[in-house]
């Protein structure tokens, strides 16, 4: 993998407990959207057995001046380092890496199912589609917990009046717990949710990413609908 030295530029709250980073693009960086990058701290005040470096999927889309990454901020030194770093601070980058792409040359559907912060690499995916307009048809199934807990939700959504091809699914598993309005799916994504918005669901091509037992989850109810298993692709989210 190619190495580079960049700065972060600043950083914002994209969902409660979610922060995305935007760092300066290296000269000579190119990508394809979904695919991921490793982040390294240089000379961090803190650090733990885990270590200075941490891979994540990129946001931005290639065409973008910048480069973004989001994360869950649990409690590491990692990354309280990132959340606290003042702009301006050096990284290390080495990548991209990873084939968790959509094949250009395939004109089926292609259907997303992210849960969480799962959601990054279709984020990349879909502002290049919203930019290129592709005559294939995307369709996101979008899985949280509540609207708060969603990191780029009404951009996700809005897409759509930038791409006639793109078609937006969000669900939400507890409502219960939320302060927000929410008019569109609820409950987990399942073979019913999935016939709701694709016309023939074993014809699509499948991209799975978010924690492991969701993909699993995912996997198995795909072939329980009779997906084909080359069908799907998958990227496993571990929390760190």
């Amino acid at each position: 993998m190619a190495a580079y030295e960049t700065e972060l530029k600043d950083r914002e709250e994209v969902a409660e407990g979610t922060m995305a980073f935007r760092f300066a693009k290296p000269a000579g960086l190119e990508f394809k959207a979904g695919q991921s990058m490793n982040v390294g701290l240089i000379n961090p005040p803190e650090t733990d057995a885990k270590g200075n470096r941490r891979s994540f999927s990129i946001v931005s889309a290639p065409f973008e001046h910048d480069l973004m990454i989001a994360t869950r901020m649990r409690d590491t030194a990692f990354k309280r380092v990132l959340k606290t770093m003042p702009a301006g601070s050096k990284v290390q980058l080495r990548g991209p890496g990873g084939k968790f792409v959509l094949e250009g040359n395939d004109p089926r559907p292609a259907a997303f199912l992210a849960g969480g912060i799962g959601i990054t690499p279709f984020v990349s995916m879909l502002r290049q589609a919203a930019k290129d307009r592709p005559p294939r048809k995307l369709c996101l199934f979008y899985s949280n917990r509540r609207p708060e807990d969603a990191a780029f939700l009404d951009e996700l959504a809005g897409l759509q009046n930038r791409n006639p091809n793109y078609r937006f699914v969000g669900t939400m598993t507890e409502m219960d717990k939320s302060r927000k309005p929410w008019k569109g799916e609820t409950g987990f994504i399942d073979k019913g949710m999935l016939a709701r918005h694709i016309d023939d669901v074993p014809a699509a091509v499948y991209y799975i990413a978010g924690p492991p037992a969701m993909v699993e989850a995912m996997q198995k109810m795909l072939a329980e609908a009779g997906v084909n298993g080359e069908n799907m692709r998958s990227d496993e989210f571990f929390g760190y």
